[in-house]
C-alpha cells in the first residue's frame, strides 16, 4: 500500500483480538504497575470494579492490530505522532477487540514529493460494539514509484 492507495473516508477493519488476564498482568508488571492492573481484588476495590488493562497496553494492542491489518504491507515511513489518544472505557480480561481505521485526510508532501501524510481516526471497540479507545493518527507513506518505460 502506497500513499496513493489511501482515500478519504476509506475504512480498514481489523481483528478480533482477545485480551487475556495473564497478558494484562504481565504488561502491567513491566510497564504500568498500578494495583487495578495487577490484582483482581484491588481491581474490584477500584473505581473500575474489576481488573482492567492499562491504557498503554490497549494502545500497544491497537498498534499490533495496525501492523497486522495494513502497516506490514504498506510503504510506511513511520509517524510523527498522534494528535489525540482517548481511553473511553476499560478493557477487561476476555474482551475481544476490533479496530477500524478511517482515513480523514490524504496530504501529499509539499517539500518531499516522494511521500505524503495520511491522517486517520482509529476506533477500538469491544465485543459489545462499545468504544474503548480512539486515536487520531498521522502516518507517512512513500508514493508509488514512477513506472519505468
Amino acid at each position: 500500500m502506497y500513499f496513493e492507495d489511501f482515500a478519504l473516508g476509506q475504512r480498514i477493519e481489523m481483528g478480533p483480538r482477545e485480551v487475556g488476564l495473564e497478558e494484562i498482568v504481565r504488561f502491567a508488571r513491566r510497564f504500568d504497575p498500578q494495583p487495578f492492573h495487577l490484582d483482581e481484588e484491588a481491581g474490584r476495590a477500584s473505581l473500575f470494579g474489576g481488573l482492567v488493562a492499562s491504557g498503554w497496553h490497549t494502545a500497544a494492542i491497537c498498534m499490533r492490530m495496525m501492523v497486522d491489518g495494513y502497516l506490514s504491507r504498506a510503504a510506511s515511513m513511520g509517524s510523527p505522532g498522534v494528535d489525540e489518544l482517548r481511553w473511553i472505557k476499560p478493557v477487561r480480561p476476555g474482551d475481544r477487540l476490533r479496530l477500524t481505521m478511517i482515513v480523514t485526510e490524504v496530504l501529499p508532501s509539499r517539500s518531499k514529493p516522494d511521500r505524503g501524510v495520511v491522517k486517520s481516526l482509529h476506533e477500538l471497540r469491544n465485543q459489545n460494539g462499545e468504544l474503548v479507545m480512539t486515536m487520531k493518527g498521522l502516518g507517512m507513506y512513500a508514493r508509488r514509484p514512477a513506472a519505468t518505460a
